[in-house]
């Protein structure tokens, strides 16, 4: 089965004439390393659904200082959600830290078809449902873990992270400076 649907349905079972309304506003990209999907001051206009690589999402400091606030992986849906909402500029830039293999949907597309079929509708909920929960386990983890868990954390979700992406990516998503990092990496293979 395509993986494409078998992603979708793992929200909510579509039928196939739904899935094929999706597909018909999507375009298939491949992004870059280092390539900058959405940029931080700019009014994005689509999402995208990772079906390879990694994205990351940040945050930067006047003084230019990046703070990684989440890492996606395939399959996911990436995109500047709350800049897509109210229509607005995004405060967060989105780049690939791999190469990546997207389909590109314009949100008001999505939009649309929302209105027009119950089904997309109501897939468009159950992905919101998910961004949430995925948003108050990441707060959780801040307030109840240690920098030690939370790497460990980190690892189980994103197999052989330490070999995908910098150190400095991982430490600024942990809340940490690469030199902590380090010393948990030393402990952890010391133990």
């Amino acid at each position: 089965m395509n993986p494409n649907v078998i992603f979708i349905n793992s929200f909510l079972d579509v039928s196939e004439e739904t899935f094929e309304k999706l597909a018909s506003i999507s375009t298939f990209r491949k992004f870059e390393k280092g390539y900058q999907i959405d940029k931080s001051g700019e009014v994005p206009s689509k999402i995208y659904m990772l079906i390879s690589g990694i994205i990351r999402a940040y945050l930067s400091s006047e003084t230019g200082k990046e703070y990684n606030k989440n890492f996606f992986m395939p399959f996911s849906f990436v995109g500047s959600l709350t800049a897509l909402i109210k229509k607005e500029s995004s405060r967060l830039t989105y780049e690939a830290l791999t190469d990546c293999k997207v389909y590109e949907i314009g949100f008001k597309d999505v939009m649309q078809l929302c209105n027009e079929d119950i089904q997309v509708s109501r897939l468009y909920n159950k992905v919101l449902e998910k961004v949430f929960i995925r948003y108050e386990e990441r707060q959780l983890e801040f307030i109840s873990m240690d920098a030690t868990e939370r790497y460990l954390k980190l690892r189980k979700k994103i197999p052989g992270i330490d070999d995908l992406i910098p150190q400095y990516h991982i430490a600024s998503y942990l809340s940490i400076t690469p030199v902590q990092l380090s010393r948990i990496r030393k402990k952890i293979d010391n133990n």
